[in-house]
C-alpha cells in the first residue's frame, strides 16, 4: 500500500470495535491519526460475552481506567475462576482457578501434591489454591486492600457487554474518536493492489481509509465478504456450532465465578452480574435441535427469564489470514472459539496489542502482516487444544454427543501433551502460552486424568518435614481466602452500580 497510514477506520461497534478504537486512541492519539468507527443501530451485536480472564486487567491499565468506575458502569462482578459441573461424569465437579497451587518449592507444587495424595492426603487439590477456597465460600476481595504483604490473588470480571461497549464509546469519543452511524452498502478496492480504499454508507457518504479494522462480526464484511480470505474450520475437534442465550433475573448470592454445566449435547453457562444472570446453552445441532436446546435452557434457569432465548450460529475456527492487505480482523470477524474458558475477549485483546506492536510507521509491509498472522495463529492454536481437552478427557458416554467426544481423534500436539501429563505430570507448556501448568493441571485432573508419576525432587524431604510444610501451605491458603469479605458485600460497598443503589 502506497503512502502513509493516517486514516484508520473501524467497521463495527460492540465490544470488539470499541475496545480496538479505544486502545488505538489511547496509544496513538487522534492528532496525527484520524480514528473513525462506523456502526449501525439497526445491526444487532452478539453481546453475550460477559466473562473475562485476568488479562483484561492489562487492557484496563493500558487505558488507565479506574477499576471501580469500570465495575460500576458495566454492572460488573468479580471472577476468581470457573466451576465445572458434570464434565468428567454426571455428579462430578472441579474448579479452574485464576492462580497457582501452593508455593514455589523447587518444582511445580502439584508434584508435591501428588506425593501428598498418594500418601493418603486430601485428594482435593483446590485446598491449596486461595481462589478456589474463596470462590466456594462466595468470597472476594483485593489483597492490596486487605493485606498488601499477602500474595496477589488473580481475578477477572463478569460484565454487561452492551454497557461495556457504551462505556468504551464515551471513553473513546472523549479522546477524539469519531463515531459514524450508518450501514455500509459498498466497499471499494484499489484496482491494482486490492486494498480497501473506502466504504460507502446507505446515506451515500463515503469514508476513506488507509487501514481498516473489521469488527463486523461473523459475516466479516471486509475480511471475508470483500477480500475472500478463507476460513479454517475446527468443528471436527470442537463440534458445538450453536448457542441459545437468555438473561434471567438476578439470583443471590452473586457468585464470584463462571459456572459451566455439561449437558446432553454441550454445556450451559451461568454468569452472575449485579443486575441479572446471563445464561446460555452451547450445543451441537447434529445432536440437538435449536428449539429443544432453547426449551431445555428455559427449564434450567435459576430465575425468571427476561427475554426469549436467542440462537447464535457459528463455526469454530479462524480466518486463514487475520491481517489481509490493509484489513485487520478482530473479534468474531477474525474467528470464534466457544466461550468455554472465557477467551473471546482475550483473543480480541491479543489482536489489539499485536496490531499496536506491529503498527506500520509509514506503510504496511509483508513482514508486519506475516508476524501478526503467525502470532495470532499461535494464540488460537494454544486455546484450541486446551478446549478440546475438556471434551476428550471424560468417562461420559451417556449421550451420543459425549460418546462422540470421548472417542474423537485429536491433534497430535494435544496427544503429546496428554501423554506427557499422564506419565509425569508435565504439560509441556511453552513460555508464550496463555494457559500455564496450573490451568492444565486443574482441568486435566478435574476431568479425571491423574498423572501416574511426579518429579523426584518432591521425594527429597523427610516425611515429617513434608507433612508439616503441606499443612502450613494449606493453612495459609485458607487464611488468605478467609480474609476476604463476602463477594456481594464487597461489591455493594466498593463498586455498586449506580442504577442499583437503594433498589
Amino acid at each position: 500500500m502506497a503512502g502513509h497510514i493516517r486514516k484508520i477506520v473501524v467497521v463495527g461497534g460492540g465490544t470488539a470495535g470499541w475496545m480496538a478504537v479505544s486502545a488505538l486512541a489511547k496509544v496513538f492519539g487522534t492528532q496525527k491519526y484520524s480514528l473513525t468507527l462506523i456502526e449501525s443501530d439497526e445491526i444487532g451485536i452478539v453481546g453475550v460475552g460477559e466473562a473475562t480472564i485476568p488479562t483484561i486487567q492489562e487492557f484496563n491499565k493500558l487505558l488507565e481506567l479506574d477499576e471501580n468506575q469500570f465495575v460500576k458502569e458495566t454492572n460488573a462482578t468479580f471472577k476468581l475462576g470457573l466451576r465445572f459441573l458434570d464434565w468428567s461424569a454426571p455428579g462430578s465437579e472441579y474448579f479452574h482457578p485464576f492462580g497457582t497451587y501452593g508455593v514455589d518449592m523447587n518444582v511445580n507444587f502439584t508434584h508435591y501434591w501428588m506425593r501428598y495424595r498418594l500418601a493418603g492426603g486430601a485428594a482435593d487439590f483446590g485446598l491449596f489454591n486461595p481462589q478456589t477456597v474463596a470462590a466456594r465460600q462466595g468470597r472476594f476481595g483485593r489483597m492490596s486492600e486487605i493485606n498488601p504483604k499477602a500474595p496477589n490473588v488473580n481475578y477477572a470480571f463478569h460484565f454487561d457487554a452492551s454497557l461495556y461497549a457504551k462505556f468504551l464509546r464515551r471513553y473513546s469519543e472523549a479522546l477524539g474518536v469519531v463515531r459514524q452511524e450508518g450501514k455500509i452498502t459498498t466497499v471499494t478496492q484499489h484496482p491494482e493492489t486490492g486494498d480497501i480504499t473506502s466504504v460507502t454508507l446507505e446515506s451515500g457518504q463515503t469514508i476513506a481509509g488507509d487501514l481498516f479494522i473489521d469488527c463486523s462480526g461473523f459475516r466479516g464484511l471486509l475480511i471475508e465478504q470483500t477480500l475472500k480470505t478463507g476460513y479454517t474450520d475446527w468443528s471436527h475437534w470442537l463440534p458445538c456450532n450453536r448457542a441459545a442465550a437468555v438473561p434471567c433475573d438476578k439470583v443471590k448470592p452473586v457468585t464470584p465465578y463462571t459456572q459451566l454445566t455439561a449437558r446432553e449435547a454441550g454445556w450451559q453457562w451461568r454468569i452472575a452480574l449485579q443486575h441479572r444472570t446471563g445464561n446460555g446453552y452451547v450445543f451441537c445441532e447434529n445432536f440437538l435441535s435449536e428449539d429443544k436446546a432453547a426449551e431445555l435452557l428455559l427449564q434450567r434457569l435459576d430465575g425468571k427469564p427476561q427475554a426469549d432465548p436467542r440462537i447464535i450460529r457459528f463455526t469454530t475456527g479462524h480466518r486463514k489470514l487475520q491481517w489481509n492487505r490493509n484489513v485487520v480482523a478482530m473479534g468474531l470477524a477474525s474467528g470464534f472459539l466457544e466461550p468455554l474458558e472465557s477467551t473471546s475477549i482475550h483473543l480480541l485483546q491479543e489482536a489489539i496489542m499485536k496490531l499496536i506492536r506491529y503498527f506500520p510507521r509509514d506503510r504496511i509491509t509483508d513482514s508486519l502482516r506475516s508476524n501478526f498472522n503467525r502470532e495470532m495463529l499461535f494464540a488460537y492454536d494454544d486455546v484450541k487444544d486446551f478446549l478440546i481437552a475438556h471434551y476428550k478427557i471424560t468417562t461420559r458416554e451417556d449421550t451420543p454427543f459425549w460418546a462422540w467426544c470421548k472417542h474423537m481423534d485429536i491433534p497430535d500436539s494435544l496427544k503429546a501433551r496428554l501423554e506427557s501429563f499422564e506419565q509425569n505430570n508435565l504439560s509441556l507448556v511453552q513460555p508464550n502460552e496463555l494457559f500455564k501448568e496450573a490451568s492444565w493441571f486443574a482441568v486435566l485432573v478435574g476431568q479425571g486424568l491423574t498423572p501416574k508419576s511426579y518429579h523426584p525432587v518432591a521425594d527429597l524431604m523427610t516425611e515429617d518435614e513434608f507433612r508439616w510444610r503441606m499443612d502450613r501451605v494449606k493453612e495459609g491458603t485458607t487464611g488468605l481466602a478467609n480474609a476476604m469479605p463476602m463477594h456481594d458485600a464487597y461489591v455493594a460497598k466498593v463498586c455498586p452500580s449506580p442504577q442499583l443503589v437503594n433498589v
